[in-house]
């Protein structure tokens, strides 16, 4: 797939539209992002629209620009020195992605795919630093992000250390209700640490369970 710079990228969509879809996305969130201010951060973005399997960036490309999922999922990942793929994060609707430079790298830590269709608002990591630090709103929702951030961070390095596979399992699904029925089983047991054939058997050991109850419960 060719790469594209953010300069490349055709600015196809009615402002006015995106203006709006940003708006609801927002107030979905729960977050209080004036019209002026969402506007403003349209003005400088290019909207893309990538097919499942698309490779949005490289580990080591530049980091200069950075996106937010509009839909679709999107997964980090990493090849290790075997070969082997590790999910590190699934990006869904309102989720920043490729933002290596929005903390402060200048290159991608991480492989970024497409796992649905998706569409990115794309910015240019400067451009938006400078807007979050104009206003103080967005100066809150930056804090709060990188809170959330370290808070997940926290979370994934525990569940590793304290749970074992199937209580990983369990907590993904009820951290992420609505994604196992939208990316392949495989990128979720890469994500747990695990290999497909282990999540296979922890999904039927959890039906078996859940008939097991429910015969009794009769």
């Amino acid at each position: 797939m060719r790469r594209y710079a953010l300069s490349d990228i055709i600015r196809y969509m009615d402002k006015e539209y995106l203006i709006n879809q940003l708006s609801d996305l927002s107030k979905s969130l729960g977050l209080d992002i004036s019209g002026d201010v969402i506007g403003k951060a349209v003005g400088f973005s290019g909207f893309r629209v990538y097919s499942k399997g698309d490779i949005l960036a490289r580990e080591g490309d530049d980091a200069k620009s950075a996106g937010i999922v509009l839909n679709g999922v999107i997964r980090s990942y990493y090849i290790d020195k075997d070969g082997n793929d590790i999910t590190q994060f699934f990006a869904r609707e309102g989720n920043l992605c490729i933002d290596s430079g929005l903390l402060g790298f200048t290159e991608m830590k991480a492989m970024w795919e497409a796992l649905e269709d998706a569409t990115v608002m794309l910015f240019d990591v400067k451009d938006m630093k400078d807007l979050i630090m104009s206003d103080e709103n967005l100066k809150t929702l930056w804090i709060g992000v990188l809170e959330s951030g370290l808070r997940y961070k926290v979370y994934r390095e525990g569940s590793f250390l304290v749970q074992n596979a199937t209580e990983r399992y369990l907590e993904f699904r009820k951290r992420y209700p609505d994604l196992s029925g939208r990316i392949p089983q495989r990128y979720i047991a890469t994500y747990l640490g695990i290999t497909p054939e282990s999540l296979s058997r922890i999904r039927s050991s959890l039906r078996e369970d859940a008939n097991g109850e429910a015969g009794q419960a009769q």
